[in-house]
């Protein structure tokens, strides 16, 4: 990236000027408000931020090529780019496709693992296989991306073919609000789950933004 030409050159050639010293994160839009929290808490003004939509992990097999996308389309504008996703699903791929394009992503299985910890998170699988996980944006967001979509508004019959091998809804809190708190509940009781509330704060999310801060 240092061998670009200048700001002028770059607009001659109809590229976008070249923001020095910035670095964008290229993230999953539902991780778009505890992203600008950390922004402001740490005071990285250098860090820009592209989101792609949220309802991609809809259909996890668009993810890689939406990501690359938004590389190729920004890259030459920064003198680095972080992604910021895990793997969500993608078996791998994105992972695959980051490496190619020589960009940094987060590491671990999904956003549920890395806003707890990912290593905490695996240690406990084989206790919480039956767990249904909601974050801060899930608990906003679960009629658009839960009860919707799986037609659970129209056909409350489905609960049962769903998510009767769950035993309880985790609620994955990154910030104390009791509203939140209170829907989730709301949430579970929708589900005929148990329901647990642990407070994690941003998790390897902050960790990792520090990393790529630097």
């Amino acid at each position: 990236m240092t061998d670009l030409p200048d700001d002028g050159v770059l607009a001659d050639i109809g590229l976008p000027p070249r923001h020095q010293g910035r670095i964008l994160l290229i993230a999953c839009g539902a991780l778009a408000h505890e992203i600008l929290a950390l922004k402001r808490k740490n005071g990285w003004h250098h860090l820009d931020l592209q989101c792609l939509p949220a309802n991609l992990h809809l259909w996890p097999d668009r993810i890689a090529d939406a990501v690359e996308a938004a590389v190729l389309a920004h890259r030459a504008a920064y003198d680095r780019l972080f992604v910021v996703y895990a793997d969500c699903g993608t078996g791998g791929l994105l992972q695959a496709r980051c490496a190619a394009l020589g960009v940094e992503m987060m590491t671990g299985p999904h956003c549920y693992a890395f806003f707890q910890g990912t290593e905490d998170f695996l240690s406990r699988a084989d206790e919480e296989f039956s767990a249904f996980y909601l974050t801060d944006f899930l608990v906003r967001q679960f009629d658009a991306f839960v009860w919707h979509p799986m037609g659970l508004d129209r056909h409350p019959e489905l609960r049962e073919t769903y998510f009767g091998n769950y035993t309880k809804l985790i609620y994955q809190a990154q910030t104390d609000d009791p509203a939140l708190d209170t829907k989730a509940q709301d949430c579970a009781a929708r589900l005929g789950l148990a329901y647990e509330r642990r407070f994690t704060g941003y998790g390897d999310l902050q960790t990792a933004l520090a990393r790529a801060a630097q």
